[in-house]
């Protein structure tokens, strides 16, 4: 077996490793980004490595909007970026300079529920409640997309959204009755 340990490192490799280094030790690199979070102008000064889910949740204490996975695989942090259904924690906050976003929050109040909140209220499209939030923004964005009619057709447009409790058919019920209003 070879002895790499008493052969010097490739020059190129030595210097990429210093700059690195460097770098690693360097305050992040602050952007400023202005977001518009439902309906409100919001001046935000973001390392350029900041998700959209991190500035919603840390910086505008947005909590509505969950870290479920943070890698886009159960959809718990959906949002609307121009009334288009997105992953917040795969999405950085600057990336959406001068778009407007639309969380849970933005949807309705306690006093006057959104449609989707009322329908997931009324059909208990809810358990532990963890996903719900993605859930419902899922199910007001699909209100606007191509949809088939069957249950089917609705369980494959919510397929970027896990339940782990299991309420798909109290969810799919829901998102159902809304749609035949």
């Amino acid at each position: 077996m070879p002895d790499f340990a008493n052969h010097p490192l490739p020059r190129e490799l030595v210097q990429s490793e210093s700059r690195h280094s460097h770098a690693a030790g360097a305050p992040p690199a602050l952007v400023p980004v202005t977001l518009t979070v439902n309906g409100k102008e919001m001046k935000l000064s973001l390392d350029v490595r900041t998700t959209l889910l991190d500035a919603l949740r840390e910086h505008l204490r947005l909590t509505g909007t969950k870290k479920g996975c943070d890698h886009g695989q159960c959809g718990a942090c959906t949002v609307h970026v121009n009334g288009r259904r997105v992953n917040a924690c795969l999405s950085l906050a600057a990336a959406h300079e001068g778009d407007r976003i639309t969380t849970i929050e933005g949807l309705g109040c306690p006093a006057r529920l959104h449609p989707m909140q009322q329908a997931f209220v009324e059909h208990d499209g809810y358990q532990c409640g963890y996903c719900t939030a993605g859930q419902i923004m899922s199910g007001v964005a699909l209100l606007g997309e191509p949809c088939g009619p069957a249950d089917a057709d609705v369980r494959e447009a919510m397929s970027g959204n896990i339940c782990r409790c299991g309420a798909y058919r109290n969810i799919v019920a829901a998102i159902q009755d809304v749609r035949r209003r």
